[in-house]
């Protein structure tokens, strides 16, 4: 099976690292030291036996000696990175490429991934998982069993370990929660813009540029360059660059060509632009800048 990230999938792929990455990491600060507190015990017995030769080391590890924590962030980080990888590709497609268009407008799909998720709904979706992965995350005790089966039902609540399909369920369904959002109206985007999204000046006032100009909306539906759901999309900018971009293009242009910043910035005379404009400041009543582009 192949872990490669298709380029349509990235951003869900990030969604659901980052989802994964949260209870990973809470559930590795919660495992025991085991394999700590059985060395500290032995070379406390040694010190009171010290004729008595030391034990032979276990040939082969077992889970319970090797649950000791990746002592390194590089090393945790690429342990996640697996993780995440290797469940993720293993996926059916449908449900790496979803998004709130697909969802809301796809009802079988509701159907098929009624939220939220349960042990029994996610088991179906681990049979082309890597067995690996079960034996990774056994290793460290994060589930207690390689089965891709729901623990029974009579196991204690109080029991911290759980089975694949039991840590994944919650863990799928904010993922899913997350990319079938709706888009959020633009002014609730502000709070998390700090800077031009073009220039990167932080210090000047910002408003938002509709990145498909709303004088088109009607044919830009209508043609079928983009959804009714994607013509919300903002970037916020300066009034500069504001007044740069539409000298730039058309709106038919911006529409079709330049729907997003990076698509922008892609151009090398929005690159020199940003560069130069980037670099005025106010000073006093006046301006200071440097030579044009």
């Amino acid at each position: 099976m192949s872990t490669d990230i298709l380029d349509e999938e990235i951003s869900n792929y990030e969604t659901f690292r980052d989802t994964l990455s949260a209870v990973l990491i809470q559930r590795l600060s919660q495992v025991p030291a085991k394999a700590t507190k059985s060395k500290s015990s032995r070379r406390s017995r040694q010190k009171q036996h010290p004729r008595r030769p030391p034990a032979e080391p276990p040939t082969t590890p077992t889970p319970e000696a090797d649950t000791a924590l990746p002592s390194d962030a590089d090393d945790l980080s690429d342990f996640i990175t697996y993780i995440a990888t290797s469940i993720f590709t293993a996926l059916p497609s449908p449900f790496r490429t979803l998004s709130h268009h697909t969802w809301s407008t796809t009802p079988s799909l509701q159907s098929a991934y009624s939220l939220p998720l349960t042990a029994e709904t996610t088991t179906p979706l681990l049979n082309a998982l890597d067995p690996s992965i079960p034996d990774s995350l056994l290793v460290y005790s994060i589930i207690n069993s390689t089965s891709t089966t729901p623990l029974p039902a009579d196991i204690s609540p109080s029991t911290p370990l759980i089975s694949l399909p039991d840590l994944l369920a919650p863990i799928l369904t904010t993922y899913l929660t997350t990319i079938t959002a709706p888009p959020p109206p633009p002014a609730s985007t502000k709070a998390t813009t700090t800077a031009c999204e073009i220039c990167q000046r932080d210090w000047i006032n910002l408003s938002y540029h509709h990145l498909i100009p709303r004088f088109v909306h009607a044919k830009v539906v209508k043609r079928g360059w983009h959804r009714a759901d994607e013509l919300q999309n903002v970037a916020w900018l300066c009034g500069a660059c504001h007044q740069f971009v539409h000298r730039f293009a058309n709106h038919e242009d911006l529409a079709r060509k330049y729907y997003t910043v990076e698509l922008l910035l892609a151009e090398e005379e929005v690159v020199r632009w940003a560069e130069w404009v980037g670099r005025l400041r106010w000073k006093g009543l006046g301006v200071r800048r440097t030579k044009g582009p």
